[in-house]
């Protein structure tokens, strides 16, 4: 009998020669084999692709769809919609075999289930999910889904409830709720309209709830709040809806890796992305989850293949100087004019709302309705879209690559987000380096996430932040960028491309 890596390399070997799809992924076959001993012997394995899914989803689907044994596939709400009515379909008219295939996790039995990152994880924090052979493909998202998964909120809903429940105490209820409502609508607005709850307000809402607890049980979301709101692992922060005058109180996880390190352990994981750790080894994302005996295999994006252009002038100011924004909105024009004539979409990131919008208008003057912010209906060719970082790591699926990518600022995350601002906090009290360890690592996976796309494509990317120039974690960030071949004249090189 075969081996399943002998079988599925030689069926992917033919396969590939008949499509003449060889060179758009040079590691499938390599892959395939990891996965296919990692499914044959049952042992985790960690896979960083340096990719983007659609170009090496062919190297866990053949294995996954060859192996005698049931194998769990989890991937994000879009890929499973992709690869059920798209991939697979197509795939299965040239496989050897009829493996059953189902989305249904609660109804699984034998073959090969698809299910959303989003339900294996509910199932998996409470032990609910099937113990076999499972695979995760875009495992950088995690961390994130688990967070939103395990945050609780209290909305106006909820403080209805709460006065029909306690009638005589609805004059103390209402007073708590307003010196809340008033407290936080003083906070200044910011991008995010959610902001960290202050100590005053922290202590009237628990002493409310402690008092009322007093005098007969909370409905279950209330007491759940008020248990995880007392963690040392949570953050409480008010969600603001300045239209409506109303607020949502949520408790936010700080440090889910422990959680999500348990549930891996659960069963043979293959954890697959594009990027998870600008180590090799992976080191620090392994001993983040505590993962030990795991195979580990880095493909670094092809030289050749996946190179990309890289601008990174020198003599802009830094971000945190009154020079920068005026510098900035100059460069901009400058790149858009040189980009304009090639018909092609230009996305510009830029997390700063205000000067987002000013930008946008300036230019919208001279373009009219091809420039566009944060909407997904710009026009393909020749649109020009401004974004926030979240949007367009969120939204480019939905977009072709575009010729050239500017990044106003990198990508660090800000202490005005709420959650950001709480695990700085965090590393803080830990006295360990909250840079190098949260701040930085957060960084590099948003740019990777975001370059990923413009390798298949040899685009340009415009990085107009000089402090990867100036400061001592630059190099990290260019590291995290190669390959690139730098370009120091974008006339000459958007000339060549005319």
């Amino acid at each position: 009998m075969k081996l399943l890596e002998t079988e599925v390399h030689q069926w992917l070997r033919d396969f590939l020669r008949q499509q003449k799809a060889s060179s758009s992924w040079p590691h499938h076959l390599t892959m395939a084999r990891l996965v296919s001993r990692s499914l044959r012997l049952k042992r985790s394995a960690l896979i960083q692709t340096g990719s983007s899914v659609s170009r090496y989803c062919l190297s866990y689907l053949a294995p996954a769809l060859m192996s005698s044994e049931s194998v769990c596939l989890v991937v994000p709400n879009y890929t499973q919609s992709w690869l059920i009515e798209v991939v697979l379909p197509q795939l299965c008219k040239d496989l050897p075999i009829d493996k059953p295939i189902s989305k249904d996790l609660g109804q699984f039995e034998q073959g090969l289930i698809i299910t959303s990152t989003r339900d294996w994880l509910e199932k998996a924090i409470v032990n609910l999910q099937p113990n076999i052979l499972t695979i995760i493909d875009q495992a950088d998202q995690l961390e994130d889904y688990l967070r939103e998964i395990l945050t609780l909120q209290i909305t106006p809903k909820e403080w209805l409830i709460l006065l029909e429940l306690f009638p005589q105490e609805q004059g103390l209820i209402q007073n708590i709720r307003a010196k809340l409502t008033h407290g936080i609508f003083t906070h200044p607005e910011n991008p995010y309209n959610c902001y960290l709850f202050e100590d005053m307000e922290y202590r009237h809402f628990m002493e409310l709830l402690i008092y009322l607890q007093s005098l007969r049980p909370l409905p279950d979301i209330w007491q759940k709040f008020q248990i995880h709101a007392q963690s040392s692992n949570q953050t409480v922060s008010t969600i603001v809806d300045r239209t409506s005058g109303n607020f949502t109180l949520q408790t936010t996880s700080l440090y889910v890796c422990s959680i999500l390190g348990e549930i891996l352990k659960q069963q043979p994981i293959v954890l697959i992305s594009g990027f998870l750790d600008p180590q090799k080894e992976a080191n620090f994302y392994r001993a983040s989850l505590r993962l030990e005996d795991v195979l580990t295999v880095n493909f670094c994006p092809n030289r050749q293949t996946d190179q990309i252009n890289l601008y990174t002038p020198k003599w802009l100011p830094l971000p945190n100087t009154p020079e920068f924004q005026n510098a900035l909105l100059q460069e901009i024009w400058r790149l858009v004019k040189l980009t304009a004539i090639n018909k092609k979409l230009l996305v510009i990131l830029v997390e700063d709302v205000p000067l987002k919008a000013q930008i946008a208008s300036i230019l919208a003057a001279e373009y009219g309705s091809r420039v566009m912010v944060e909407n997904l209906d710009v026009q393909a060719e020749g649109g020009i879209l401004f974004t926030s970082w979240s949007f367009w790591l969120s939204n480019q699926k939905s977009f072709p690559v575009p010729s050239l990518l500017i990044m106003a600022t990198l990508p660090i995350p800000s202490p005005e987000n709420p959650l950001v601002a709480a695990q700085i906090s965090y590393y803080k009290k830990q006295k360990q380096d909250w840079f190098r360890l949260y701040l930085l690592p957060e960084t590099l996976k948003i740019l990777q996430r975001a370059v990923i796309p413009m390798r298949e494509s040899n685009s340009t990317i415009a990085l107009l932040d000089v402090r990867v120039s100036r400061r001592s974690y630059g190099s990290e960030i260019l590291a995290a960028l190669a390959p690139y071949a730098r370009i120091d004249n974008l006339e000459q090189e958007f000339i060549l491309m005319k």
